[in-house]
């Protein structure tokens, strides 16, 4: 929509004119990198000018430059989980990316753990939750922290993987309707939001707007998607996920859809644990083997 998109473009605008002021900024490293995979504490920018990120860095050895993953965690309507979420590392999913070539950041959004600051993606209540809203508020999160890295001397112009998991895929795909020429591929594994309503799993909160905003999304997306789902997903499971996914595609989006292998007990949380990223594995390695090597694309007019 042009609203949005005017309004991401500038949050954009924002942060670099915060990379410009980097000198004065409170961003940037943190602390030491350490082992394994050079792992290093940042503070990255979000569209809160008062909230700086929480995140953390991971990095081949050499100086680089190296490609960008940006890896978006899941998220709760529930506060008080909210508040004592540890920071997102997804560090086997990190090391897989690594071992590719990839600097890859994990940032934490504001209204999290201790990033702290307002909850920006609040979908609102279950029977009106507003997905289309909240979805392009954590875009705009996703944004902020991958803009600021992308101008880290370290980081490549091109090739730049986003990679969402739960309520940060749902992000992702609103990231994928803004259609951010830096991006050249988008990686989501069960991307949705208002899964496991009132605790029942299989329930989603108000299943025809998640929909709707599915389709939303898709108007105008370019960039390639890859819609990643568990077998055994209870929140939102195989046939709910194909249902959003052809939602995303009859909008316009570019989806390759597939079901992977039951993991463990809950296949939603395969992406945050090394058997699970051993399911992936092999359409990860396929996605990224497709991904290109020249520029970032050119916008569209």
């Amino acid at each position: 929509m042009p609203s949005f998109r005017a309004f991401f473009a500038s949050v954009v605008m924002v942060v670099l004119w915060m990379v410009a002021a980097a000198a004065q900024s409170p961003f940037g490293p943190k602390g030491a990198e350490a082992e394994p995979n050079r792992a290093q504490a940042w503070l990255v920018p979000s569209p809160d000018p008062d909230v700086a990120s929480h995140a953390l860095l991971f990095r081949p050895s050499g100086e680089g430059p190296f490609r960008l993953a940006v890896i978006a965690h899941a998220s709760t309507q529930n506060v008080l989980l909210r508040a004592q979420m540890p920071q997102p590392e997804y560090r086997t999913l990190a090391s897989f990316l690594v071992a590719r070539g990839f600097a890859v950041l994990v940032p934490e959004r504001p209204g999290h753990g201790a990033t702290g600051g307002k909850y920006l993606e609040d979908q609102h209540g279950c029977d009106e939750a507003d997905y289309a809203r909240s979805g392009r508020a954590t875009a705009q999160e996703i944004s902020a922290a991958l803009t600021y890295l992308r101008a880290q001397p370290f980081i490549r112009r091109d090739g730049t993987v986003v990679v969402g998991h739960s309520a940060g895929g749902w992000g992702a795909l609103a990231l994928a309707n803004a259609d951010p020429a830096e991006v050249s591929s988008i990686i989501v594994f069960a991307p949705g939001r208002g899964g496991h309503a009132n605790d029942f799993p299989n329930q989603i909160c108000a299943p025809h707007t998640l929909l709707a905003a599915a389709g939303e999304f898709g108007h105008g997306a370019r960039i390639p998607v890859s819609w990643l789902v568990a077998a055994n997903d209870s929140y939102f499971s195989p046939d709910v996920s194909r249902k959003l996914a052809d939602a995303f595609r009859a909008g316009g989006g570019k989806v390759d859809f597939r079901v992977l292998p039951a993991y463990d007990g809950e296949g939603h949380w395969m992406a945050e644990t090394e058997n699970g990223v051993k399911l992936a594995a092999g359409e990860l390695d396929r996605v990224l083997k497709g991904q290109p090597q020249s520029p970032a694309r050119a916008k569209k007019p």
